[in-house]
């Protein structure tokens, strides 16, 4: 290929509307993190969505160095683009045709680079365009595209489906992710009301099933829960299988404290994406939340029910967090949350273990807080090491981000010191932690009594992850 010709093809390249020329990762995300995210959400895992997933995948695997698996996935999702759209095969085409261009352009064929391209050119032509039209379907495919990919991307994927509502104002699909946009836009960067686009979607398609399911949690946020769980109830029963409407209901269910029907819909939703790390989060984490309610439960059940419950919901627990700590994927909090269930059953060496592993992670200031917070209850509660209690929740009160943490780590020295002082008072532990107290600015109030006294009784098993976190 001569040097005019190389460079022609790449002019060419750069004009075309695709997931290469999108910048797709955002600045100091890493690829893994992007990877993760996109192909691990349980949103757009339905068919109706597979060819943007197939058409993103392609990207990644591009950016990964496996440029022919890379072309397998793009001729999946031409094959999907065929069978869905057949009336708008050409235009909906476009984005993976452009794909193909760069990928065989990077496979250093520009042959069949060209052959994409003039692909494209023939289409864009009939718009009086060289390579790129300014088409609803297109402004749809990049939102698509955008909405799969998150963070960042929500702005952009919303003035995306704009544009193509004002081409065609009654489309149900463009209503459909403008709706999912502003959901997701609701309260960053600035509040937006995403019920009127909702209804709307709802409107044009009775049996969008996922934005009847996301109205439904933005009504239970708005105090509106009885129209909430009738669209709930009809989501489930159109789509008893889609995962996003199942994630979408066991959030709202959650939300509700109706613990076993949310995990009831995880397990559903996991029978279709066993492996997915999403899905096991979420899971973990639900029965994590019954193991606290189970904790608190002075009821009428008795401590032989409460203490095989709590067994249960434990060993749950931790399969579906370990799941997820063995996918490597990038979930907040999961190593310390399985350390604090492993103390709660007294296998106190893997509960050392995974703290561990928390620590030797990078961290947000509000992650290495809770962090302090919960190693500093192991050690208090568990391990009955004062000192090593008290260190850390100095390390944790030291980092400077105002939060719950803080004040919590605050009142447990305080509490500590009064109780020292209580014992000796010229205690020299108790004083330099008043004085450090003091330094900080913390007002000096008498010490009050938290769960994890009870939590510690021989009524149950001594608790590192207590409701107070």
């Amino acid at each position: 290929m001569s040097e005019t010709t190389r460079n022609t093809l790449e002019s060419c390249l750069r004009q075309l509307k695709c997931h290469f020329t999108w910048n797709l990762v955002e600045g100091g995300k890493s690829l893994d993190d992007f990877e993760d995210e996109v192909c691990n959400t349980t949103e757009f895992q339905n068919n109706e969505f597979k060819a943007t997933v197939f058409n993103i995948l392609a990207y990644i695997k591009h950016r990964r160095g496996h440029d022919e698996a890379a072309l397998g996935c793009l001729q999946r999702a031409e094959e999907l683009i065929q069978r869905e759209h057949a009336e708008q095969a050409d235009i909906r085409s476009l984005v993976t045709w452009g794909n193909y261009a760069w990928v065989y352009y990077h496979l250093g064929r520009p042959a069949d680079a060209q052959m994409y391209v003039d692909k494209v050119r023939r289409v864009c032509e009939k718009f009086r365009s060289p390579y790129r039209i300014e088409s609803p379907e297109m402004h749809c495919e990049e939102g698509w595209a955008r909405l799969q990919c998150g963070g960042k991307h929500n702005e952009r994927a919303k003035v995306c489906f704009e544009k193509a509502l004002e081409r065609n104002p009654r489309n149900a699909e463009f209503s459909s992710g403008l709706a999912i946009a502003s959901y997701r836009l609701d309260t960053w960067p600035l509040p937006q009301d995403p019920v009127d686009p909702l209804r709307r979607a709802i409107q044009l398609n009775p049996d969008n099933r996922y934005a009847k399911v996301l109205l439904a949690l933005k009504l239970q946020g708005m105090k509106e829960e009885g129209e909430g769980e009738r669209l709930v109830e009809e989501a489930l029963e159109g789509a008893p299988c889609a995962t996003d409407v199942l994630c979408g209901a066991a959030k709202l269910f959650k939300r509700k404290g109706a613990l076993d029907k949310a995990i009831e819909l995880l397990l559903k939703a996991l029978e279709g994406m066993p492996n997915n790390a999403y899905l096991h989060y979420y899971a973990g984490c639900c029965y994590r939340a019954k193991v606290l309610d189970i904790l608190q439960d002075t009821g009428k059940n008795g401590v032989s029910w409460r203490r095989e419950k709590l067994q249960e919901a434990i060993e749950q627990a931790v399969y579906h967090l370990k799941r997820v700590e063995e996918a490597d994927a990038n979930h907040p909090c999961v190593c310390s949350y399985l350390a604090c269930l492993y103390a709660q059953a007294g296998q106190y060496d893997e509960a050392e273990c995974y703290f561990q592993k928390e620590f030797c992670k990078e961290l947000s200031p509000v992650a290495k807080q809770v962090l302090h917070l919960r190693y500093g209850n192991f050690q208090l509660y568990q391990l009955k090491s004062e000192d090593r209690a008290i260190h850390h929740f100095i390390q944790g009160v030291k980092i400077k981000h105002d939060s719950k943490e803080t004040e919590k780590m605050k009142n447990k020295l305080q509490k500590i010191a009064s109780v020292r002082l209580s014992r000796n008072g010229a205690d020299s532990v108790a004083l330099h932690l008043l004085e450090f107290l003091q330094e900080l600015g913390t007002e000096m109030r008498p010490a009050e009594e938290k769960s994890e006294r009870h939590l510690d009784s021989a009524s149950f098993l001594p608790s590192a992850s207590s409701p107070e976190e």
